[in-house]
């Protein structure tokens, strides 16, 4: 028994010790991610900004140590925010000490108005006389995209460029439901309101059909022009090399002008050395590090002038909600934060959403009405700001968008599940109730809908709709049947949007700043992002609590992650909805 005893208690202890190493092992990686930010970083002349961008680019950099952290191999890494990239691409524009940029490319998991907004700012630093080399093993079309604008793009001799024109891919469940025996019980306001077809449909309809098709036309027609003006190839030859597969070998790349050389990596560091005109290899400043130089300014001192950007990316939904997500507690406050602060003289609202929850939708439009009543307020779309995300912006007093936005998707649905088959049938589970009143289980998901709950329900939708159609006709100065001619659920490409008055010019996240400054008069002024980033401890505390299993699923699966990260996403649609269909990738 003795010997049993200190087995056990022995065990114990190995366990104890064990699981304190672990955490301090832990706790030391996070702290030496956190430190990461605090150590200056000195460049020396002749310099050469590497970028590198292979990481998945949000809209400004996490202070969250589980997002700057790699669970397949345990090591701490750092994740720039397009924030952080477009400030260092301008930064090094006017850097004395940087030569030029070395675009060393891969794949870049951001949205096509995220590789805009890259792409423009790369292009406003070759205007300070500088030069720009890209380089990438194999291209995909995003990153041949963003290269276009380099001097020079070369390629491994054994590459391919992948231009194959764009698809929009959607996923349907309803074969799937119907073996589960769970029927989803759909009412919606818009004939382009296709966030539900994959509830009750296997294929798109023509409806969705044709609007996917006008704006992926519209997106591909928008690259072809830009690659056309920056690599001097006419618009129909390059749809001619696209339509045939002739860019099916590296030669043909470099024959019709797409690529200006074949290289190995080593032949394009030795180009990169005598450009930046160094004896030894070439001094390369990786981006992670310059985002430690500190800022270029053109004034003296802190300005006490600011305007506040403030950054709602994700799904609309109640309550506070986290980074990643517009809960309509935070992001309110922080728009009622920026309304109240005397300091702050103009709000950037950007916005990165397909939708979501229609009353967290009108719980932000009134704090930003109610900002726009007091100082300018500038809407800054992202890759998507379509339904719920168009909805909280619509009281701005500019919106500004990339070309390749998706937006509108002026509309609204309503959707309950019915698994009375699954359970009683497929798992002979069984649920009874007791009611006070007829319909005091309304919602309930083990029965149907009456036709008088259906009839409530299409009331409700219609209030809805009719509301989000009046906020926008108030915040464009147009008519209510202009906006719902538009509307029906339809989503547009920026280029559409502009011409159908939905967004007021092209421009990003900075350019966006610098329209809300001349807007209030600013000449010196400084920009606060809101809301506020919690400390990196608090982000740990808070990941523990399941966040950190969609981030190991991330970098496990890559890509593919989508599939089941979107039907996990579906399964939330209950309730009244204004929201895109759930994702929309674009390739």
């Amino acid at each position: 028994m003795k010997s049993f005893l200190k087995y056990t208690l022995a065990t114990i202890v190995g366990i104890l010790i064990t699981g304190l190493l672990f955490f301090i092992i832990f706790f030391s990686a996070m702290g030496t991610i956190v430190s990461k930010g605090d150590e200056p970083a000195e460049i020396k002349s002749n310099s050469l900004l590497r970028m590198e961008l292979s990481h998945m680019i949000m809209d400004r950099s996490p202070k969250d140590p589980f997002a700057n952290f790699d669970f397949r191999t345990f090591e701490p890494t750092t994740t720039l925010g397009l924030n952080d990239i477009l400030a260092n691409i301008e930064k090094a524009g006017k850097d004395d000490d940087i030569e030029g940029i070395y675009l060393d490319l891969s794949v870049i998991p951001a949205g096509m108005a995220t590789i805009e907004e890259i792409r423009n700012a790369l292009i406003d630093f070759r205007e300070n006389g500088k030069f720009i080399i890209g380089y990438a093993d194999n291209f995909t079309q995003t990153t041949y995209y963003l290269a276009s604008v380099a001097n020079k793009i070369y390629m491994n001799p054994a590459g391919l460029v992948m231009m194959t024109g764009l698809s929009s891919e959607m996923m349907f469940f309803k074969e799937g439901l119907d073996k589960l025996g769970v029927e989803p019980q759909i009412i919606r306001h818009g004939k382009f309101k296709s966030a539900i077809e994959p509830f009750t449909r296997n294929e798109m309809s023509d409806e969705n059909r044709h609007q996917i098709n006008a704006y992926v036309s519209t997106l591909w027609n928008h690259m072809a022009e830009e690659i056309s003006e920056h690599r001097e190839i006419s618009q129909d030859t390059l749809n001619m090399l696209v339509d045939n597969l002739i860019l099916n070998n590296a030669e043909a790349a470099v024959k019709y002008g797409l690529i200006d050389g074949l290289k190995y990596k080593d032949e394009v560091l030795e180009e990169l050395k005598d450009s930046s005109e160094v004896d030894e290899d070439p001094r390369f400043v990786g981006m992670k590090k310059y985002n430690r130089v500190p800022e270029i300014k053109d004034y003296e001192g802190l300005a006490r002038d600011k305007i506040a950007v403030v950054y709602a990316t994700g799904t609309v939904m109640m309550g506070e909600g986290q980074e990643g997500t517009i809960g309509s507690e935070r992001i309110s406050r922080a728009i009622r934060e920026a309304r109240k602060d005397s300091t702050i003289k103009a709000i950037v609202f950007r916005v990165n959403s397909g939708g979501g929850s229609a009353l967290a939708s009108e719980v932000i439009w009134r704090e930003l009405k109610l900002a726009q009543q007091e100082k300018p307020v500038v809407a800054s779309f992202g890759d998507v700001a379509a339904s719920g995300g168009y909805y909280i912006a619509a009281p701005a007093d500019t919106i500004m968008a990339s070309p390749n936005t998706l937006t509108g998707s002026i509309g609204v649905f309503g959707m309950f599940f019915n698994a009375r088959e699954l359970m009683n049938d497929k798992l002979g589970i069984h649920v009874d109730v007791v009611k006070s009143h007829s319909y005091s289980d309304l919602g309930n998901p083990f029965r149907p809908l009456t036709e008088r709950e259906k009839e409530a329900a299409r009331g409700w939708i219609e209030d809805t709709y009719d509301d989000f159609v009046q906020h926008v006709a108030d915040g464009r100065n147009m008519a209510t049947e202009e906006v719902d001619e538009i509307a029906q659920g339809r989503v547009w490409s920026g280029v559409d949007a502009r011409r159908i008055n939905l967004i007021d010019m092209y421009g990003g996240l900075q350019k966006s700043v610098d329209v809300a400054a001349e807007m209030a008069e600013l000449d010196q002024y400084r920009t606060v992002g809101l809301p506020r980033l919690k400390d990196p401890f608090q982000q740990f505390l808070k990941g523990l609590s399941g966040d950190v299993r969609t981030k190991v699923l991330k970098q496990t699966l890559g890509n593919e992650a989508r599939y089941y990260l979107n039907l996990k996403e579906a399964l939330k649609m209950e309730g009244i909805q204004a929201r895109i269909p759930y994702k929309i990738e674009v390739y």
